[in-house]
């Protein structure tokens, strides 16, 4: 299975998940972009869904339905994991609330979509106001293996390398990971993340130094995850 990534808007990043004849679109913008590459590469549209219902990642949806005449997967519908089949391959989706309620993420073999989950060097606000809910998805979501490639739904990466500095100014990892910036490909992986993105590095030595110094909860690791979220 493959990822074909498209930048819209300012910052926005959208996908065309496919295999051989069929493809489903996440988060629709760059709607010529995407048709064109669609009928250039002989795929078809199966579906057309999204990571989550913010404006900014359904824009294109209206446009993308009446032009390929695709299936629409609401995403607050799923409610528990799921499975798409493209081609008989399978793409799985599974809640990750905490951005908002209904937030969701796409899975296949060696990589995932995340939407304002988890960007790439960041992670969402957690406009849901759980941040438990928050915490257990992100937890999931690092749990992977940590070759797994990472798609977010922002490019957020050069702001947020700089935010990372300043809470962790002594991690080697943040040069290494603003050195991979690539702004025609926004990708990194799981243990990229786990290296450089302060959010989920809430059992790294580095940061839990750095909340000692701040007398700042600690003592699990939801206690500092949320301490993280909450100064910085």
């Amino acid at each position: 299975m493959f990822v074909k990534q498209f930048r819209y808007f300012s910052d926005n990043l959208g996908y065309l998940v496919y295999s051989k004849t069929q493809g489903v679109i996440i988060d629709a913008g760059g709607i010529d972009a995407m048709l064109k590459f669609a009928k250039d590469s002989g795929i078809t549209i199966k579906a057309v869904t999204n990571t989550h219902m913010h404006h900014d990642h359904t824009s294109g949806n209206k446009d993308l339905l009446k032009a390929t005449g695709a299936e629409f997967i609401d995403p607050r519908k799923i409610t528990g994991d799921q499975i798409i089949e493209i081609d008989q391959e399978v793409l799985e989706v599974f809640p990750t609330p905490g951005h908002t309620d209904h937030c969701v993420t796409f899975k296949a073999d060696d990589f995932i979509i995340t939407g304002d989950a988890l960007f790439n060097g960041t992670v969402g606000n957690c406009f849901s106001g759980d941040m438990l809910a928050f915490f257990n998805s992100l937890k999931r979501i690092i749990s992977l293996p940590p070759e797994t490639k990472v798609y977010g739904g922002h490019d957020y990466v050069l702001e947020s390398m700089k935010m990372a500095k300043i809470i962790e100014g002594e991690n080697p990892h943040i040069a290494k990971y603003t050195q991979k910036y690539d702004s025609a490909l926004i990708v990194s992986t799981i243990q990229d993340e786990l290296d450089a993105n302060p959010y989920v590095r809430f059992n790294a030595e580095g940061m839990i130094s750095r909340l000692k110094e701040k007398k700042l909860p600690l003592e699990t690791e939801f206690d500092r995850f949320k301490s993280i979220m909450e100064i910085y």
